[in-house]
């Protein structure tokens, strides 16, 4: 008889493996997605077309509160879990939930869910959200560039649109991104590498996705999301730590297996961690992958107009993955505004209003205002807040010039952060050399 089995996800790592473990199975029946940690991507259906002809209605998806239902009313036999950036402790409370109510609890490994290239592969990945994976990314295209080779990026999904539409996404121009109706979340992290000139795929099937992306280039560069895997088997494991969360790197799932795994380690933000947090992370580096090439970074922050930030009320926007489920209370645009004399940090919760305030609510963020622009209502509250709030200028710390996306009346700067490699450390050219011969 087949197995009955059930995926939690949130829209991503849930479909990559079905898609690449389950779709074909005859030995298994996937009886239904749940979705968890990302707003409006529940009650909906992975489509027929995606998921093949054993499943000619598609598969529902519902809201992770529907968990032991499920496994009861459905006769579930396994529980897949297949999301990221979660405490081990919260993990295990799944398994446990899932094991009261009968069924066994299931984490799938690299062996089972990595595609091979017929290019070299760098993969940069990291142990939590927020860890500084974008400007590493941005950091390694460009050297690669510059040793001749020609370099595709392939972004972790951030399927949370209409899945048969996002099959297979290439952005190679800034209309793309209007073209695919991205959020600001997708924005975040496909603009970076189109104005630097790099093509990006995204979306559901990454079997598909790599079919084609690897015909365009010599190396592809697999972006990661969160602290998850690679899709992709890497010929070069890159993983970002972050020494402001110094122990966070052996306490999340599965940001503990990438440090495990990795051949390459980039500890960011040296510039802002003290020395006991540097220490403490290298300790743990040397306990748990001691082979590892460790390279030392800062994150280096600039703003357009460091002068029209001292003394004055600023209201910060942070990246909003970073800030809710990746648990950091700021980010650059906070490490801009300190720097720069901002005299104070006005804490937009007073003005928060909708689904924002949800979020504030729900996490324990600092006294920024979150970037959380899943949808048109969600975008329209954060242009509601900026506008309402007590404050002289708007501190931009988000990766994309958030006013592309919104009206934003008051005056506003923009931060950027770029990898800085210190003196002395192993260069990424030296821990790119096993794919530039």
């Amino acid at each position: 008889m087949q197995r009955r089995l059930l995926i939690m996800g949130a829209a991503g790592r849930d479909f990559h493996n079905f898609n690449v473990a389950y779709r074909d199975d005859p030995q298994v029946e996937v009886v239904a997605f749940t979705a968890t940690q990302i707003p409006f991507i529940d009650d909906r259906m992975y489509p027929a077309s995606l998921a093949g002809e054993r499943y000619p209605h598609g598969i529902q998806i519902h809201d992770e509160s529907m968990l032991t239902q499920l496994i009861k009313e459905q006769e579930i036999d396994d529980v897949i879990f297949s999301y990221s950036d979660v405490p081990h402790a919260y993990v295990m409370h799944k398994a446990s939930q899932v094991q009261a109510a009968g069924a066994n609890f299931v984490l799938l490994g690299p062996r089972e869910t990595m595609l091979t290239s017929t290019v070299p592969v760098v993969a940069v990945c990291a142990v939590r959200t927020g860890s500084g994976k974008t400007q590493t990314t941005r950091a390694i295209a460009a050297t690669l560039k510059e040793a001749g080779k020609r370099v595709v990026a392939v972004r972790h999904p951030m399927p949370y649109g209409n899945l048969e539409a996002q099959r297979v996404q290439r952005y190679a121009t800034l209309e793309d991104l209007d073209l695919h109706k991205t959020t600001i979340e997708e924005r975040e992290e496909y603009e970076p590498h189109i104005m630097a000139g790099t093509i990006i795929y995204a979306g559901v099937d990454y079997g598909q996705i790599l079919e084609q992306a690897q015909a365009e280039c010599d190396v592809l560069l697999w972006d990661g999301g969160n602290n998850d895997l690679p899709f992709y088997k890497p010929d070069i494991h890159i993983v970002v730590a972050d020494p402001l969360r110094a122990g966070h790197e052996t306490s999340y799932y599965p940001g503990e297996v990438n440090l495990r795994m990795a051949d390459v380690i980039v500890i960011n933000k040296m510039d802002s961690a003290s020395t006991e947090q540097v220490s403490a992370l290298m300790d743990s580096i040397h306990q748990t992958n001691p082979d590892a090439t460790v390279i030392k970074a800062n994150s280096r922050v600039t703003v357009d107009d460091p002068d029209a930030i001292k003394g004055k009320r600023v209201l910060v926007i942070e990246d909003g993955p970073t800030l809710t489920h990746g648990e950091m209370k700021f980010g650059a645009g906070v490490v801009a505004a300190r720097a720069h004399g901002a005299a104070e940090i006005v804490d937009p919760r007073p003005w928060a209003t909708g689904t924002i305030a949800e979020t504030f609510l729900k996490y324990d963020v600092g006294p920024v205002l979150p970037a959380m622009g899943y949808s048109q209502g969600q975008l329209a509250e954060m242009e509601e807040i900026i506008d309402a709030a007590d404050v002289d200028v708007v501190v931009i710390g988000t990766p994309i010039d958030l006013r592309r996306v919104i009206e934003i009346r008051k005056p506003a700067l923009r931060v950027r952060y770029d990898l800085e490699v210190l003196p002395g450390s192993p260069t990424l050219l030296d821990a790119l050399k096993p794919v530039l011969t």
